[in-house]
């Protein structure tokens, strides 16, 4: 019940937020439910990936999702994906705990820039080269396949910032390449890892739920506050899970 519990909240983060609630699922995961890292692992990527297909649904409704940008950025996100999810047969599942616990303060430093700098509308400067975005995308899906995050946090700031789409469209647009990547992630771990279906689609149930109703709520609450208080979480259980995994270093 308590793993419930925190699918419902890894949803309503999603929902809320629009990104970053799908990096506490391998946390959870292991720490909660006791399952092996790298199991976890490749447990959360069908779960990431439903969710943000869940939240592509609503952003096309409402015009939010570019599909060009989203097969460009995606496909090369998807053989980085891919490409991490085949080579972390080389890495111990405490090592890439390690990497996950780093990536999560990480992404708690780019929640509070953002809620600090929500409603600024980003400076725009010269169109970087293909190459730059091209590369962040590799490394975003690069992240995926080892450690199972989303990597909305790095996906959206990416697209706003180097591909000059605005932000509700990056949002929705990087929905879609989480979708993309998580597949491609799932694919290279595929025959290794024997994924206990029945509990995947359960957890994934639940966190969908938890997105429809952060979806009705985000009009009710500040965003900017959900933000830092979330950023927050994701340090306290960043320093825990770096605190666990410290004899790797």
């Amino acid at each position: 019940m308590l793993g419930f519990l925190f699918a419902a909240l890894i949803g309503l983060a999603l929902g809320t937020l629009g990104g970053g609630g799908s990096i506490l699922t391998v946390p959870v995961l292991v720490y909660v439910l006791g399952y092996d890292p790298k199991l976890a692992i490749a447990m959360s990527l069908p779960v990431v990936g439903t969710a943000a297909l869940v939240g592509v649904v609503s952003h096309w409704r409402a015009g939010n999702v570019r599909l060009q940008t989203a097969a460009i950025f995606g496909s090369v996100a998807m053989v980085g994906s891919y490409t991490g999810a085949r080579a972390s047969i080389w890495l111990t599942g405490r090592l890439q705990l390690l990497i996950l616990g780093s990536v999560m303060i990480v992404a708690a430093a780019s929640m509070l820039r953002s809620s600090i700098r929500e409603g600024i509308a980003p400076t725009m400067e010269s169109q970087p080269h293909p190459a730059i975005m091209l590369s962040v995308g590799f490394g975003v899906g690069l992240l995926t396949g080892v450690i199972g995050i989303g990597g909305g946090f790095l996906i959206v700031p990416a697209l706003v910032i180097l591909g000059r789409v605005p932000m509700k469209s990056a949002v929705g647009t990087s929905l879609l390449v989480i979708a993309m990547n998580s597949l491609s992630g799932y694919l290279g771990y595929h025959g290794r890892e024997i994924v206990p279906w029945d509990f995947v689609v359960r957890f994934s149930a639940v966190a969908v739920v938890g997105i429809l109703a952060g979806t009705a709520l985000v009009r009710h609450i500040s965003t900017r506050q959900l933000k830092r208080a979330f950023a927050l979480l994701l340090v306290v259980i960043g320093v825990l899970v770096l605190w666990q995994n410290r004899a790797q270093l």
